[in-house]
């Protein structure tokens, strides 16, 4: 979700060196868990006469997304989305070189998690987990640009930047999520992210409008993530701007 600096993005004065190995493990866990509950959720509707239902399924993933990065934030950053690493790379709040490896952790963790899911519900439980267009290919690269543009908006917002209530950046970013797969679900299947349509479609290799959700969160995020950094420009000094950031802090001094 946010760089290498802990989640609430308050500490960027602190340095803490953390070895590839374990933000690596990470990513791959988390992207992992991310999958299997979201798309899990995704199988088991469709086989349980829609139980679990559309709004059902856009709360699961906001929940699993905010839980995943208070959980691993810290550690990794809990990228989950190589949209999401590529764009923190565009703007030098992710170092270049950790990009390929974060990029095949989130690859490793979305295939492990679909072909898990496939191995639980196979035979005639076998459903198509991915992302396709529910309209024409124009439409669904326009949502799923504006879905991810806004996704990464937010991440910059409150998980890079000092001035933002830090504390509460993995419950922002978990409803962003939940939000937009509320309403761009049906038509795209809100993906966001070019791991958690890959994955999927490797493995019932179905492949049908993939470029979309490749291209799309790619461009999306870098665009999101440079038009906050462009409105985020400030002339205070940093112990001024951190002072004022924290809304638990502040809460603390009047108890």
């Amino acid at each position: 979700m946010a760089d290498n600096s802990p989640i609430n993005g308050n500490n960027d004065n602190v340095v803490v060196s953390i070895p590839i190995w374990q933000k690596f493990l990470a990513e791959v866990l988390g992207t992992y868990f991310m999958i299997f509950a979201g798309c899990g959720a995704v199988v088991v509707n469709l086989d349980n006469e829609k139980v679990i239902t559309h709004p059902g399924i856009s709360v699961v993933w906001g929940l699993v997304v905010m839980v995943l990065a208070y959980t691993l934030g810290h550690i990794s950053g809990a990228h989950f989305n190589p949209a999401v690493t590529i764009a923190h790379a565009s703007i030098r709040r992710f170092p270049l070189k950790e990009v390929p490896p974060y990029i095949v952790a989130q690859m490793i963790g979305s295939l492990l998690a679909s072909g898990t899911l496939r191995l639980i519900f196979n035979g005639r439980k076998n459903q198509f987990i991915g992302t396709l267009p529910g309209g024409s290919d124009l439409q669904a690269f326009v949502v799923e640009f504006i879905i991810t543009f806004y996704l990464m908006f937010v991440i910059s917002g409150v998980a890079t930047d000092n001035r933002a209530i830090g504390e509460l950046a993995g419950l922002a970013v978990g409803s962003t999520v939940c939000l937009n797969v509320m309403f761009a679900g049906p038509i795209t299947g809100a993906s966001m992210n070019p791991a958690r349509s890959l994955g999927p479609a490797i493995i019932h290799n179905e492949y049908r409008g993939i470029w979309i959700y490749i291209v799309a969160p790619f461009l999306g995020a870098v665009a999101g993530t440079w038009v906050y950094h462009f409105i985020r420009y400030t002339n205070k000094p940093v112990r001024e701007i951190t002072e004022s950031a924290s809304f638990v802090k502040g809460q603390r001094g009047t108890v």
